[in-house]
Order: C-alpha cells, then sequence, then structure tokens
C-alpha cells in the first residue's frame, strides 16, 4: 500500500507541476491499448505535455500499480490538466483494468478495462468509459493491438462506440515505432469530434525502468489539429529486490 500511495503521490506532484490531451494512457500517451498489464506489485509513473497548433494542450500524469485483489488488477489515476478552445480544466479519471488472457506469439490476448472522470473543480462525473483491448503478438518484436468499447458523454448525455487499432514494432534493443488509428462513432456537434484520429511515434528505452516518446497526432481531441507530445515512463520494480522483465513490446 505504500508504494501505491507514493507512486499517486509522485504523479499528482508531476501534474500540478507540468501545467496543462484528453485520457487515454493506454500505453503512455498513445491511445490504443495493449491487452498486457505489469507484473504484480509493478509501479510505474506516466507523463506527457501535448501541444496542439491550434494552442489547445495538456499536461498528464499517469501513475499506476497491479495489485492483488485475488487476482492482479492493474489500477491508475489519470491527472488531465489542459486547455481546449480557450477553457482550461482539470479532471481525474480513475481506472481498473484486468488481463483474463495472457498475450503470447501467436495467439491473442485479452483484457478488460473500466474508467469514469471527474471535474477536479465541481467534483462531477463527466463521463464513464468500458473497453476490451485485444493484443496478438506476431513476434518478440512486433504486435497489433485493437480496441472496442463504450464512451457515455455524462454532460451531454450521449453515447459512443470507441475503437482503436495499432501497430508497434520494436527495431532495436532501445527503439520502439508505434502507429495508430482511433476514434469514436456516434453523436457531435462537430465533424471533428467523429472522424478517426491518428498518432504516430518513436520510444527510446535505453533501460527497464526508463522510456521517452516523441509523437506527433492529428485531431487526437477531435479538435481537427495538429500536435507534438513528449512523454516519460518511469517504472518501478516489485517490492522486495525483484528485478522488472527484460524490456519487450
Amino acid at each position: 500500500m505504500g508504494r501505491v500511495l507514493a507512486c499517486c503521490a509522485t504523479g499528482l506532484v508531476a501534474a500540478l507541476l507540468a501545467g496543462p490531451k484528453p485520457a487515454s494512457a493506454a500505453n503512455g500517451a498513445y491511445a490504443v491499448d495493449a491487452a498486457d498489464i505489469s507484473e504484480l506489485g509493478s509501479c510505474k509513473v506516466e507523463n506527457w505535455y501535448s501541444m496542439a497548433t491550434n494552442t489547445d494542450f495538456a499536461a498528464i500524469a499517469n501513475p499506476s500499480c497491479v495489485v492483488d485483489l485475488g487476482e492482479p488488477v492493474e489500477l491508475s489515476a489519470l491527472t488531465n490538466y489542459s486547455r481546449s478552445g480557450g477553457d482550461y480544466s482539470t479532471t481525474i479519471a480513475p481506472k481498473a483494468k484486468y488481463n483474463f488472457e495472457p498475450t503470447g506469439i501467436g495467439k491473442f490476448g485479452v483484457s478488460v478495462l473500466g474508467s469514469m472522470t471527474f471535474d477536479a473543480v465541481t467534483g462531477q462525473n463527466t463521463a464513464v468509459f468500458a473497453e476490451i483491448p485485444a493484443t496478438w503478438r506476431f513476434s518478440e518484436t512486433t504486435r497489433i493491438n485493437l480496441n472496442a468499447g463504450w464512451l457515455w458523454d455524462r454532460v451531454n448525455d450521449w453515447h459512443y462506440f470507441t475503437y482503436g487499432i495499432g501497430f508497434d514494432w520494436k527495431f532495436t534493443d532501445t527503439l520502439q515505432y508505434t502507429i495508430e488509428l482511433y476514434g469514436q462513432a456516434g453523436r457531435a456537434d462537430m465533424p471533428s469530434v467523429i472522424q478517426p484520429r491518428l498518432q504516430t511515434g518513436i520510444r527510446y528505452r535505453p533501460n527497464e525502468t526508463f522510456s521517452v516518446d516523441l509523437i506527433y497526432g492529428r485531431n487526437i481531441t477531435g479538435e481537427d489539429s495538429n500536435w507534438i507530445t513528449i512523454g516519460t515512463t518511469i517504472r518501478f520494480p516489485p517490492e522486495g529486490g525483484a528485478k522488472l522483465r527484460e524490456p519487450h513490446l
């Protein structure tokens, strides 16, 4: 429990220091989630900063830990401080993810996750989200991720079908390339809200505990702009001195 509290505190401080993207954090700043979860007892803190050509921006911290709730469950609490269309907001999105079919080469791994978004100022529950991520590994260095889910925009009382497809390729020992297409289908005041969204980027991971991402995105919050994102991840192994597994996809 001490590890969980320390990890969450570190993430919250990072968000407040970073200043102001939607709450995704599937794999750092990428939106399409993989089916995997981390090792039981391990934690990580993901931070990223995104800026758009229309002057929108977002600063996000997402601490998470895998805890034993009868089965390993990954719990996280994403904090998002952002500016969109000239308006500033701070939201908090707790999430739980459970892997019920482990990934492996030549087969699908499958998980289920659920999340809710709250306005940090008013405490209002603004959105509810559920998703099934599936991952097919072609090899130790390549995989495809498929997502299907449901989003309830509680402010407008609108419901959306969410989708995503992403491809990861670890092309050297320290470099990984990702490209993903995702979005939501349903009602919208602006056409861009339901148009597909794209991100592609490079991850540099020199060791087991640290990685940094540089990502280009298009329409990533449904605002029809171009985005640049810089993100980092710091990983903490399980307590007791065990090391994290060798870096892999």
